[in-house]
């Protein structure tokens, strides 16, 4: 079957127009792959969708990748870059029959080439697209291969720069290019992408040096390259973020953009500091692609966005979201900014740094250096006629003072704090130097959060926890029994963890005006807490709690997370 004649079959069907047929040939023209690709980018047919009828047309069941877990001896048989090229994955293997699922059946070249490769009699299954690319990044990600370059390092005899601050910089440079150091950074960039990592971490030791990565807000080393490697596998970074590779006192930031197959790019923010034995570098993977911009599919309780969505459409005023680094701070603000981004409203951020670019939004980039920071931005943005401002970080008494009278003269100002939860935000703005009543006529709702690793769906059991535990923990008492606790306990699907993903923990606290009258008459952050907790804002360890009740996250996440209100 060609490629036009699976459309004609589609339309045939009417589960496509013959205009959507067009443009999906168009765009397959323009960017290459498969028409069905295609359509599902393009939105005009589910990927579920297209499976079914491809079983359907071709007689071949259709499976569910995710209830499989493949033995490795099957995925032996066929190499990864077969399974990558063919967009293929075997299954299960019956006598001399390989099971292999396709998203295209109608793929007769590649079924022939596995079938010769193999051995094997090819049976066809059909299973989604994206369900299809999934299983290929999961089982054959890069852990082998790089088990594979680690052993060849130890052999290999580069000429790396001594630790003394005197070095030849074209030494470092012809280090830096050599063919297994530059290999094994993109095989640690890729590797991080396809386990889903945050960040990446490349530390050196007095003895060691070890490559880490966050995953669902938790670290894992990964490897150890040789120590003889240190200084190459650094500069080697540095370069392709741009950075000066000859200061090494000094902490650097810069940037590095890559292509993965498919045409999708990836950004990674990366910043090198001088520690006592070399210089760490950090590196933040960027994805656009898995922003969620949703803000129903952040974690908020269906009250509590109800609040939020209510103030940060108002007119004027200021909305705070606090908490930790890495406890998605951006990602909330971001959502509201995708919430209010509108032709008839300017827009304005001031950011530090801009970590995703959207059309309609005026970002700029803080630069300390030369004196273009938070302050010196939000003067700047009250000159070009704004709507809507969001500051990155009220970080000092001179930002937030600008920030609070912006919000008092018509403007909707939305920025973040480190604080621990929301009422103690009011306290940490009082002793910046705000006035109590510049404070509650300005703050609109201030919102706390935190990320609880979710438990992996694929692995997870009811856990016994003691009655006693929970009622400690902060669960009613007449609620006990009627909770059902969760925790995973490791499968492919998750590296072995029992986590996959994370979800918001989320204290919302609008200013209510029995809060604002405690604000002026100088209540503490105890009194306050107790207030909001009266007229129904949930606190933190709550909302874990509400989770917990959901089976989202584990009772062990809840206290890893949260503290027990007093």
């Amino acid at each position: 079957m060609t490629r036009n004649r699976l459309g004609e079959l589609l339309v045939r069907s009417q589960l496509i127009t013959d205009d959507q047929l067009a443009q999906a040939i168009e765009d397959q023209k323009k960017q290459g792959g498969r028409l069905g690709s295609c359509l599902i980018k393009l939105g005009f047919i589910q990927d579920d969708e297209l499976a079914s009828f491809l079983s359907k047309q071709y007689g071949v069941p259709s499976i569910n990748l995710e209830e499989f877990d493949i033995d490795p001896v099957i995925l032996r048989l066929i190499p990864p870059d077969v399974a990558q090229k063919y967009q293929v994955i075997p299954v299960n293997r019956a006598g001399a029959t390989l099971i292999v699922a396709m998203s295209d059946p109608s793929n007769i070249f590649a079924i022939d080439d596995i079938k010769f490769m193999t051995g094997y009699n090819i049976e066809v299954v059909v299973a989604p697209d994206a369900a299809i690319k999934a299983a290929i990044d999961q089982y054959y990600d890069q852990s082998a291969t790089l088990a594979d370059v680690m052993e060849g390092l130890d052999d290999i005899d580069l000429e790396v720069v001594d630790e003394d601050d005197k070095f030849d910089v074209r030494e470092l440079e012809k280090a830096t290019e050599d063919a297994p150091v530059v290999k094994l950074v993109n095989l640690i960039l890729t590797d991080a992408i396809k386990k889903k990592a945050s960040d990446i971490h490349i530390e050196p030791y007095e003895t060691v040096f070890r490559v880490r990565y966050r995953i669902d807000g938790v670290l894992y080393e990964v490897m150890k390259p040789p120590m003889k490697l240190k200084n190459a596998i650094t500069s080697r970074l540095k370069i392709m973020a741009e950075m000066d590779i000859a200061e090494r006192r000094l902490p650097q930031d810069g940037r590095i953009k890559i292509k993965l197959p498919g045409g999708k790019d990836m950004d990674f923010r990366v910043n090198c500091m001088p520690t006592l034995f070399g210089e760490k570098v950090v590196l933040r993977l960027l994805d656009k692609g898995n922003l969620q911009l949703d803000m129903t599919k952040l974690g908020y309780e269906e009250k509590a966005l109800k609040w939020f969505k209510k103030e940060i459409h108002k007119p004027f005023g200021m909305v705070l979201v606090t908490g930790p680094t890495g406890s998605g701070k951006t990602v909330s603000l971001y959502s509201a900014l995708s919430e209010l981004n509108k032709v008839s409203d300017n827009i304005s951020t001031a950011e530090d740094p801009v970590e995703f670019n959207f059309a309609g939004i005026n970002q700029v980039q803080m630069h300390e250096e030369i004196g273009l920071n938070f302050a010196a931005a939000l003067r700047a943005f009250l000159r070009q006629d704004p709507d809507i401002i969001m500051i990155g970080e009220i970080r000092d008494f001179e930002t937030a003072e600008i920030g609070v009278k912006a919000a008092l003269t018509g403007h909707m100002v939305l920025s973040t704090l480190h604080t621990n939860d929301a009422p103690s935000t009011i306290n940490r703005l009082l002793n910046m130097g705000i006035e109590p009543f510049l404070v509650a006529s300005a703050v609109n709702l201030i919102t706390a959060q935190r990320l609880a690793r979710r438990v992996c769906p694929e692995c997870k059991e009811p856990e016994d926890i003691p009655k006693q535990s929970l009622i400690e923990a902060g669960v009613p008492g007449d609620e006990v029994d009627g909770i059902v606790c969760y925790r995973g306990m490791g499968c492919s699907h998750c590296n072995k963890t029992g986590y996959r993903g994370r979800v918001g923990l989320y204290q919302v606290m609008p200013m209510f005006e029995e809060i604002r009258e405690m604000v002026l008459a100088g209540a503490n952050t105890a009194e306050i807490k107790r207030e909001s907790m009266r007229l129904g804002v949930k606190t933190m360890r709550q909302s874990a709690l509400t989770k917990l009740q959901e089976g989202v996250v584990s009772f062990e996440e809840v206290l890893r997370c949260t503290i027990a209100d007093d």
